[in-house]
């Protein structure tokens, strides 16, 4: 299994961003997120099939995540400097997996998002 993240960048407080993962095939997706001296955490996830989706409070009504075919995005607006991070996209043989990632089987390479004021 492949997964390719892209997408991070630098962006002001306020704006947006949209992340995608790649994969080589249809899996149960999450987003997590990884910030210096700061525990990961999962920020967003969803099922195979699309219908089933978390997020952390930290990011509820502010990041959306979707997909299409073998491609998760997160779409990331009104972005806080707390946002700032490496983010990472984790994949599961299960068809929904939820917050933790001793549920995902594979990741990604991370993406640096970094949130400026």
């Amino acid at each position: 299994v492949q997964l390719q993240a892209s997408g991070g960048g630098l962006v002001q407080a306020g704006g947006s961003l949209r992340l995608s993962c790649a994969a080589s095939g249809r899996y149960a997706t999450g987003w997590f997120r990884q910030a210096p001296g700061k525990e990961q955490e999962c920020v967003a996830a969803v099922s195979t099939s699309g219908d089933i989706t978390y997020y952390a409070d930290s990011v509820k009504g502010r990041f959306t995540i979707s997909r299409a075919k073998n491609t998760v995005y997160l779409q990331m607006n009104s972005l806080k400097l707390e946002d700032t991070a490496v983010y990472y996209c984790a994949a599961a043989r299960g068809p929904y997996s939820g917050s933790y990632s001793f549920q995902y089987d594979y990741w990604g390479q991370g993406t640096q998002v970094t949130v400026s004021s």
